[in-house]
């Protein structure tokens, strides 16, 4: 099996080194294609006013100087055109990707890049316990999780166009309670967070972040399975369209 890796968080990411790890369980025939620098909140973006730079840096190891969605293209369309990978993993990312976490996520639609072109899919994040953690993030979960996570999800086929976002918790792999398979939840677009600061030249600027604040209306989201100590596992498919009102907008244009 051929698997593909990439993330958002950047070719020298500790959790890109944990996703190595974890892919050679199941194959030698594994190749990385990841963005030169962090591209954490990109979402789905493609770059197009600008060109596109690829490096090698070993042997099926490469650097993309883009967005994670370039990366996935630059892998199928160029790297990989002659023998395309069965699987792509995207992660592990740090920190988790939870509810519409989704719709930011460059780690997620690196995922959905792979789905569009007919490729089974899967976004791996690990949750942190605190703010400003940086690079001493722990992994552990995902890493003694993934097998038991992944090893299933892998021999069995996706409906077309579909992905799945795995979240690991914040907690010691013996702490962890199981694997639930839960829809995305939504939070409170309350927990946006925005610092201004000066810089010395006297003009303001500013840094967006999300807190973590849980609002969902059921108990059966990737949310509280995250709080509850699970591993969330979420399918999800890209088409948007909101099927109930397709009747009711209809009525507007007789």
């Amino acid at each position: 099996m051929r698997i593909l890796l990439t993330n958002d968080d950047g070719i020298n990411a500790t959790g890109l080194k944990v996703l190595e790890r974890i892919a050679r369980e199941f194959s030698n025939d594994i190749w990385t294609v990841a963005p030169s620098e962090e591209q954490s909140g990109t979402g789905h973006s493609l770059t197009l006013t600008m060109p596109v730079r690829l490096r090698k840096l070993g042997e099926r190891r490469f650097c993309v100087t883009g967005t994670p969605t370039d990366s996935v293209m630059m892998a199928i369309a160029h790297i990989m055109k002659d023998n395309p990978p069965d699987l792509i993993l995207s992660g592990v990312n740090r920190g988790a990707n939870l509810g519409e976490d989704v719709t930011y996520s460059g780690t997620v639609s690196a995922a959905m890049e792979g789905a569009l072109a007919g490729i089974p899919s899967i976004a791996l994040s690990q949750g942190y316990a605190k703010e400003g953690m940086g690079d001493s993030v722990p992994f552990a979960a995902a890493e003694a999780w993934a097998d038991e996570v992944l090893r299933p999800l892998i021999t069995t086929p996706m409906a077309p166009r579909t992905l799945v976002n795995v979240n690991f918790p914040a907690l010691h792999p013996t702490e962890v309670k199981g694997i639930r398979v839960v829809q995305q939840g939504l939070r409170d677009y309350g927990r946006l967070k925005i610092v201004q600061r000066t810089d010395t030249r006297g003009y303001d600027y500013f840094w967006f972040g999300l807190g973590p604040v849980i609002s969902t209306p059921s108990h059966s989201t990737d949310l509280e399975a995250i709080h509850d100590g699970y591993v969330s596992v979420t399918p999800l498919h890209l088409d948007l369209t909101h099927t109930p009102s397709l009747g009711r907008l209809a009525e507007l244009y007789p």
